[in-house]
């Protein structure tokens, strides 16, 4: 069992109420083997941007066709408006991921040179607001001194502790790219499922009327199944974020829908 997979356990035991299943979770040679074993695969870490990229495809795309339905204009114009969305949200999401990602990764890595060159050149100073640092979360002047001496025996360790304890920063292991390209793909593919009935229709010949149904049922699945998948990230209950994704992607279709239909006579005919 991996570290990832035990925590998992733990959590949803608190949210039981389940002392057996959390005492389980936290025994110790659990803890040891978890501690030891390799977990979470190369993509794992990037669940966060795929879920939330996907759903940031799905509600703007589903928003833009309920606009678009609302207005009553044609397939045509769906397809044009909608695509374009698409690849152009898409693109700038996954540009903003990549950024962030790499903004933080170098303020990071410039604040820890910093922190280097202060342990190289004062180590006096640095052991002392190590040592403030462990007085002020409560240790006694005997421990925050023990904690200080174990800390400063390795550079490395050191630099460290003081990355966390003094600016609360953590190394964040993402590669800024691959947090883009993440992003991106699942932007585009579950931000495609509102338009896949628009598009099956320039092949093959359907009812008008039962397009916009047919992408709003796709589309609420979509969502809620996305909904769901979120709980990867947040460990919340799996049908409360189904229907809460649901009902806030149904608020902004409902709204781009209304907008739509106001205006639809500066749209021309169908």
């Amino acid at each position: 069992m991996g570290i990832s997979r035990r925590l998992d356990e733990a959590r949803q035991a608190f949210s039981r109420g389940d002392v057996s299943a959390s005492a389980r979770a936290h025994d110790t040679s659990r803890i040891t083997h978890a501690s030891r074993e390799e977990h979470g695969g190369a993509g794992s870490q990037y669940i966060g941007e795929m879920v939330y990229g996907g759903l940031d495809g799905i509600i703007t795309t589903f928003a833009v066709v309920s606009g678009v339905a609302g207005a009553q204009l044609g397939v045509n114009v769906v397809l044009i408006l909608g695509l374009a969305n698409l690849f152009a949200d898409g693109f700038s999401m996954a540009t903003g991921a990549y950024l962030s990602a790499k903004s933080e990764r170098e303020y990071y890595e410039r604040e820890r040179a910093r922190e280097a060159w202060e342990v190289e050149h004062f180590p006096r100073g640095e052991r002392a607001e190590l040592f403030e640092l462990y007085r002020a979360q409560g240790y006694s002047e005997e421990e925050a001194h023990q904690l200080v001496a174990i800390k400063t025996r390795d550079r490395e360790r050191w630099v460290n502790s003081m990355m966390v304890e003094e600016l609360g920063m953590l190394k964040e292991d993402k590669n800024p790219l691959l947090n883009g390209l993440a992003t991106f793909v699942a932007f585009i593919v579950a931000g495609s499922v509102p338009l896949l009935v628009y598009l099956l229709a320039m092949a093959v010949t359907l009812p008008a009327s039962a397009l916009f149904p047919a992408s709003i049922l796709l589309s609420a699945m979509a969502l809620f199944g996305l909904g769901t998948a979120k709980v990867l990230v947040t460990q919340m209950s799996a049908l409360r974020s189904g229907l809460e994704m649901l009902l806030v992607g149904g608020l902004a279709a409902g709204v781009a829908y209304v907008v739509g239909a106001l205006l639809k006579g500066i749209g021309g005919p169908a």
